[in-house]
């Protein structure tokens, strides 16, 4: 009796953990419905080539679209011209300065959070700001209704 009681126990286990990846996957969000979810509440502005790194705080990769770098309340998202397809919100940007600003004709190398290994790098575009509406403005998730 205890024997087939800690079977079934095991067996129950190991569904839970079968179920639980599984789960997971089918709630993950595309990576338009990320962004969107990331700027919520946020106005896009005029785009601009370069941004200055010392106010960047953060980071955040949309998986094969995006890079959101966040400056204080203003928000800069990048679709870079080449290598989008890359980005992995799993990976580590590792960006070379010469000057304190990062331009849309530089590039950022992606390095494999795990291994550390170089996986991709991506070709930046313009930077285009988000910043929280002023009265009157329609946020980045209202502007399809």
């Amino acid at each position: 009796m205890r024997n087939t009681v800690a079977k079934v126990g095991l067996a129950l286990a190991a569904a839970s953990m079968i179920a639980v990846p599984a789960a997971e996957a089918r709630t993950k969000k595309t990576p338009q419905e990320e962004l969107a979810k990331a700027l919520k509440g946020r106005v896009a502005g005029k785009p601009v080539n370069c941004i200055w790194m010392p106010t960047v705080d953060s980071t955040q990769i949309i998986d094969k679209t995006a890079i959101i770098y966040k400056a204080g309340s203003t928000w800069y998202v990048n679709f870079p011209k080449t290598g989008a397809d890359s980005l992995d919100d799993d990976d580590i940007l590792v960006t070379k300065l010469y000057t304190s600003n990062l331009c849309s004709i530089d590039t950022v190398q992606l390095h494999d959070r795990t291994s550390g290994m170089w996986s991709g790098f991506v070709g930046l575009g313009p930077f285009i700001p988000y910043t929280k509406p002023k009265d009157g403005q329609k946020d980045a998730g209202e502007s399809g209704k």
